[in-house]
């Protein structure tokens, strides 16, 4: 799933620096088009657009039609359409190449984001998102550094950028035969009324987590009751954004803005930037942007953990208003005089290693925070709002500032980009939410829930549905991690049993809610931003006791697992009661979480630094 979802992101950042690096071959004599740098800047102005618009087509189509019919079309698309450039005879072709390139990568972003929520498990959804997205880096070092080969010797003039361009084409053809084993989203087939073909991909998956980890499923907790629709009307998606969720929606317009505007402005003005302030050579360009691109690269993959323990809001705060805070240093600096170009490239390292993190999570922010037959409509719709926005002014701003080859201009062109960094991450910390480690359904309830609940309040029965011509059906919160529901075996408890345990849950349920309100309100811990995703209603905001409850109930039989484990086998050192719990399929963070709680409430006891035992021994 990861590689073929997550490989058209290289594509994307191939395909956006081969551009840069081929632009001055492009303007040759002899290389069958002969571009001016206005028609350059021009090309990339229509690829943008393209991007934008098909962003917005493909992902409409994305919530109608299914996610997987939209990878493999919008995949199509590019191909043709990157094929089509390396043929380009004139101006005109090579535009038009480049608005479909475009419109094909702009509708891998809904597609291909919305899918892997929707098909990652919540343990470790944050992490693998920003990997994922952060992979169109490692894309444009390898643009950059093909293009050093590309445009040698060994190609004539006319040949090197159409191979280039080919090359392109080859690797997401080699993509498609991958994708076409991506299951289609159980969530979106489920809702549009496919449970059966659902059912088919959850029963396979969990069977191969069965085989595969040697692990039991635990029952699920939670049932939603659905409202069945074939389509969902634009005019609800509409609603949904600007009136269900406001303060989301602001959010999500602050975090794209941010991104657009300082990746733009700096991605297509870099190399002016190396060889106008600096004195770097045109061919020596490749060589630092490879060095750039890698460490857009390693933030995601260094950082993404964090986003899934130590949680989204502080995570995507401090990634905006870090990268913020160390554009000032480098402006002041420049506008002094006090740069060389390593030491300039050294801080635009620094500075996007953070902001890499953070324009990935924009995306996962979106992709979270709203239902899910809104879902690919909501990366889409930001996607182009902040591209149209910040990814038109950043570039055109840049542009200006470096062409009066004043220093002191360029430097306020990072610090404007230093404050719409810092407004993205100030909106973070307000309108955050922290959706870590959460169900999707929990974070935002899909509207065939609501409708149906809406329905049983006025006839005191979900049935009502199924006389307006749709059906009504009980389905589990998240279909693959919370589908299983284990066969009822001979010597399970009888209902006085179940019942007097339940009642003893209930009660440590309330116990451990009391001490958490209490940590919450005293103490630093009472200035974190945000509602809990545990405790945070998906319509309002507020405190849900049932989410909190089904919460406390999950981190219970980890506690119950580990006594269990330590009454089994006696004193055990950390890392071998790990194993025997099966606590590396639980999600980063939570075992120790567990372990603490387990602690903290007699279950267990610490023989010593790091082996624990029963409370009987």
């Amino acid at each position: 799933m990861v590689i073929g979802l997550g490989a058209v992101w290289i594509l994307d950042g191939l395909e956006v620096t081969m551009v840069s690096s081929v632009a001055a071959r492009l303007t040759e004599e002899g290389s069958g088009l002969s571009l001016s740098a206005g028609q350059i800047g021009l090309a990339g102005a229509i690829y943008i657009a393209g991007a934008c618009l098909g962003a917005l087509f493909f992902g409409q189509l994305t919530d109608r039609l299914g996610r997987k019919k939209m990878f493999i079309a919008t995949l199509l698309v590019y191909l043709v359409a990157t094929v089509a450039t390396a043929f380009a005879f004139a101006p005109w072709f090579f535009y038009l190449a480049r608005f479909f390139t475009g419109a094909g990568i702009g509708g891998e972003y809904a597609a291909i984001n919305s899918a892997i929520d929707e098909l990652i498990p919540a343990r470790v959804r944050g992490q693998v998102d920003l990997v994922i997205n952060g992979s169109y880096w490692l894309g444009a070092a390898i643009g950059a550094g093909s293009a050093l080969f590309f445009l040698s010797d060994v190609f004539p003039t006319w040949l090197g950028w159409r191979v280039a361009f080919a090359a392109g084409a080859v690797l997401g053809l080699a993509i498609l035969f991958v994708r076409r084993h991506v299951p289609e989203s159980p969530r979106w087939l489920f809702i549009h009324g496919h449970e059966d073909e659902a059912e088919r991909i959850v029963d396979e998956i969990e069977r191969e987590v069965r085989q595969e980890t040697g692990e039991e499923l635990s029952e699920p907790e939670d049932t939603l009751t659905v409202r069945q629709r074939r389509a969902i009307p634009f005019r609800m998606i509409a609603r949904t954004a600007f009136k269900l969720y406001p303060k989301r929606t602001v959010l999500g317009v602050a975090l794209f803005v941010g991104q657009a505007f300082i990746y733009n402005g700096i991605t297509f003005n870099l190399g002016t930037l190396l060889s106008t302030f600096f004195g770097v050579a045109s061919g020596l360009v490749p060589i630092f942007i490879i060095i750039w691109a890698l460490s857009n690269f390693l933030g995601p993959v260094l950082l993404g953990r964090f986003f899934d323990t130590v949680g989204r809001i502080p995570m995507i705060a401090g990634t905006y208003l870090g990268s913020a805070l160390l554009t000032i240093p480098l402006a002041i600096l420049l506008m002094n005089g006090a740069l060389n170009r390593w030491t300039f490239i050294a801080f635009i390292v620094a500075i996007f290693f953070l902001a890499s993190a953070g324009a990935s999570a924009a995306y996962l922010t979106v992709s979270e925070v709203f239902p899910m037959e809104t879902r690919a409509l909501a990366i889409a719709f930001f996607y182009a709002l902040g591209t149209a926005i910040g990814g038109t002014v950043g570039p055109l701003l840049f542009g200006r500032l470096i062409g009066t080859e004043e220093a002191v201009f360029v430097a306020v062109g990072f610090f404007i980009a230093a404050g719409v960094m810092a407004l993205g991450g100030v909106a973070e910390i307000f309108l955050g939410v922290r959706s870590e480690q959460a169900n999707l359904e929990d974070i935002a309830q899909p509207l065939t829930a609501s409708e149906a609940e809406e329905e049983s309040d006025e006839s005191g029965e979900s049935e009502e549905a199924g006389k307006s011509g749709d059906e009504s059906t009980s389905a589990d919160t998240a279909a693959a991690p919370r589908h299983h529901r284990p066969e009822v075996e001979d010597g399970v408890p009888d209902d006085d049993e179940r019942a007097r345990d339940r009642a003893e849950l209930d009660e440590r349920v309330r116990e451990r809610a009391r001490r958490r309100q209490v940590r919450e309100t005293t103490g630093g811990r009472r200035y974190r931003p945000g509602p809990s995703a545990a405790l945070s209603s998906s319509r309002t905001g507020g405190v849900d006791p049932v989410r909190a409850a089904s919460a406390d109930r999950a981190l219970d039989r980890e506690i119950a697992a580990i006594a269990a484990a330590l009454d089994e086998h006696g004193a055990t050192e950390r890392r071998e009661l790990v194993r025997l719990v099966g606590a590396r399929y639980w999600g980063p963070g939570r075992f120790a979480r567990a372990l603490d709680a387990a602690l903290d409430e007699g279950r267990i006891r610490r023989v010593s630094g790091r082996t624990y035992g029963p409370v009987g021994e």
